[in-house]
């Protein structure tokens, strides 16, 4: 996005890295490490020592107790038990324990997940025998019937303690910026993102840096995508500048920004990617800036893999480049920004194939708007074969794309960006991210009927052709008591699991605090949320973060108590603060902004009515309380504005 030129952050102190490994580890390129599968042939060394296979006791809902014996203590002095949800063992967690007198050696499995099948084995390590490997074992989480017993994710918001390279291991979500988010066929979430981290420290390891999942919570880091630039983008923007007679540049300052991926077909997996150049100055030198223009020249890429468990892709090339209406006028009168020269800005790539099998790109941010244009189904890159990116009007540029969204006709300077498409229901939902990112941030959606639109939002507000502000306001920087709160979040991932459940993701981060210099807008915390769809087809993003909250049946006794409430009202720069409501056991609102009305349930439709607005409910994590536990959360629109709340008592 083009405010990214914030990024340029606080250096953060490396702390000590270690590795929990099985196997042993393999060092690749990038400077990451990478674990590999525990090599279950070898079942003891030249001494003839042995291990047992585990014993798995005490089996709970999101723990387990496991125990093994060694043949002897002769020259192993460590061991360790590897766990996994994959047979293989594949993406595996280890929990090492000390060797002492006693060969037989135990601990807990942490951070289990309810109802789920593991892998486990136990490992000998020594630093001068081979690594011995027990049998595979096999046990499965008990499901959880209520959630009294329920552990909510235990890693830290405030990351900034962790935040250097060399805790890479540990970072979970911390430091994702523009995340993009795809389900793979071995079962894994993969994240991709913009190069973004508390101090920068991501540039030690490549570019669209990539992580993956089984469950949306423990996220497992892999490294960078992609090494350098490609020599592509530096031979087009020195073909576009020769042919209009400007000067050559040789050493510009990439910005590496907001990938898309998704999965094509079985065995094929495409990512979109945005570099800019951000010293493309008309007169060709770099730091020049004597006119105030804008000098970012924007690159849309695709890469391939047939597996995205190896984070080796392929790069294809050039899809397209920012595209201007204005003849090729590189410089800018100064500071006239509503005026910016570019019709649509080729970054943040949101890729979708439509339920006919159409493959579409959509793109851009501030400008004129939006754009869609169709792809070829076999390369990835535009059906259309594409001008020159310049003309003296949008008919000249036509082939880089239809505006299907704008939030100003009469300004090019209109903050929004960020798209993201996807199709649900009969229609084609289009998420937006408004404003500065650092704190007012914001997301809305339109939707249409056609991939190209017209987009409308809630309100018939045809967006596409007449531009407006879109609602439904789906985030907003807020805040819920005893806590910080979060502000700038936005730019997101929409997804679902292929059965049903939609996910939201997006960066957050602190607001600033004079009590706190220790840059804490810097903090880029990845969040993932449930999503929950209207009755009316709105989709409506919870107030709390997902945590794998056991989905039991609610009844109207659950909701008696207290709550918090927040109005999502658009409040520019500013969060949206919680205030304490309370539903009384008779029906009515005792206290708080609703006080006086009535609220009912109704178990058929899972719909709580609050004061006359229709609330959708989801058992999720209390992601303030400390230790974090179950809760019931709740997500509404009313007039311009969206409802969020959660039980507090």
């Amino acid at each position: 996005m083009e405010i990214k030129r914030f990024l340029s952050l606080l250096m953060v102190g490396a702390l000590a890295f270690t590795m929990p490994a099985c196997g042993e580890d393999e060092k690749i390129d990038d400077g990451n490490e990478q674990e590999q599968t525990p090599d279950k042939s070898m079942k003891g060394s030249q001494s003839g020592i042995s291990v047992s296979k585990p014993e798995v006791t005490d089996v709970a809902a999101y723990s387990a107790k496991v125990s093994a014996t060694m043949s002897s203590l002769d020259a192993y002095h460590s061991a360790k038990f590897c766990y996994s949800t994959n047979a293989d063992m594949s993406g595996s967690k280890s929990v090492a324990c000390r060797l002492y007198t006693d060969p037989t050696f135990s601990t807990e499995l942490p951070g289990l997940a309810s109802n789920t099948t593991y892998y486990v084995c136990a490992i000998l390590t020594s630093s001068i025998e081979e690594d011995i490997y027990s049998e595979t074992v096999s046990f499965t989480t008990s499901e959880v019937t209520n959630t009294d017993d329920y552990v909510g994710p235990d890693y830290p918001d405030d990351y900034r303690n962790i935040a250097g390279w060399d805790n890479r291991d540990k970072w979970n979500l911390s430091n994702v910026h523009d995340p993009s988010v795809m389900l793979a066929d071995d079962g894994y979430y993969y994240m991709y993102q913009t190069d973004a981290s508390f101090g920068n420290e991501h540039a030690k390891g490549g570019h669209f840096h990539a992580r993956r999942s089984k469950n949306l919570i423990d996220w497992e880091y892999m490294g960078g995508t992609m090494k350098e630039a490609p020599s592509w983008i530096l031979e087009k923007v020195n073909e576009f500048r020769s042919a209009q007679g400007l000067p050559v540049i040789t050493n510009p300052q990439y910005g590496f920004w907001a990938p898309c991926a998704r999965k094509v077909r079985d065995g094929l997996y495409r990512m979109y990617y945005s570099i800019i150049l951000d010293n493309n100055f008309g007169d060709g030198k770099p730091n020049s800036s004597s006119d105030n223009s804008w000098t970012e020249r924007a690159f849309i890429g695709v890469m391939e893999t047939t597996d995205p468990s190896t984070n080796v892709w392929e790069d294809k090339g050039y899809v397209l480049c920012s595209s201007t209406d204005r003849d090729g006028q590189y410089a800018n009168t100064k500071n006239k920004w509503e005026q910016a020269y570019y019709y649509f800005n080729a970054i943040d790539p949101s890729y979708i194939i439509t339920p006919e099998g159409e493959h579409w790109l959509i793109y851009g941010s501030w400008h004129s708007g939006i754009a869609a244009v169709q792809l070829d189904p076999a390369t990835g890159k535009t059906l259309e074969s594409l001008p020159n990116p310049w003309g003296k009007s949008y008919n000249d540029i036509k082939a880089f794309g239809k505006r299907i969204y704008t939030r100003k006709t009469t300004s090019r300077w209109q903050a929004s960006e960020g798209p993201e498409v996807v199709y649900h229901d009969g229609y084609y939902y289009l998420f937006l991210a408004y404003d500065a990112l650092d704190v007012p941030y914001n997301t809305r959606v339109v939707r249409s009927k056609n991939i190209d639109g017209p987009y409308l939002d809630m309100y018939d507000t045809d967006c596409t052709n007449n531009g407006g502000d879109a609602f439904p306001i789906e985030t907003h920087p807020y805040q819920f008591s005893g806590d910080r709160g979060w502000v700038g979040i936005s730019h997101c991932a929409v997804f679902d699991d292929g059965k049903g459940n939609w996910f939201y993701s997006s960066q957050a981060r602190f607001p600033n605090s004079s009590s706190d210099t220790w840059a804490p807008n810097a903090v880029m915390m990845g969040h993932v949320r449930s999503i929950v769809w209207t009755e009316d087809g709105w989709p409506l993003v919870l107030p709390e973060r997902y945590g794998n909250v056991p989905a039991i049946a609610l009844s109207a006794e659950d909701f008696v108590g207290k709550w918090e409430h927040i109005e999502l009202k658009y409040d520019y720069q500013k969060q949206r603060v919680a205030g304490e409501m309370t539903f009384a056991a008779d029906g009515t609102i005792t206290s708080g902004v609703w006080k006086g009305g009535k609220w009912s349930f109704d178990a058929t439709t899972g719909i709580l009515t609050a004061n006359g607005v229709k609330l959708y409910v989801k058992r999720e994590c209390d992601w303030e309380a400390s230790p974090r536990r179950a809760t019931i959360v709740y997500a509404g629109l009313g007039d311009h504005k969206t409802y969020w709340g959660k039980k507090i008592d």
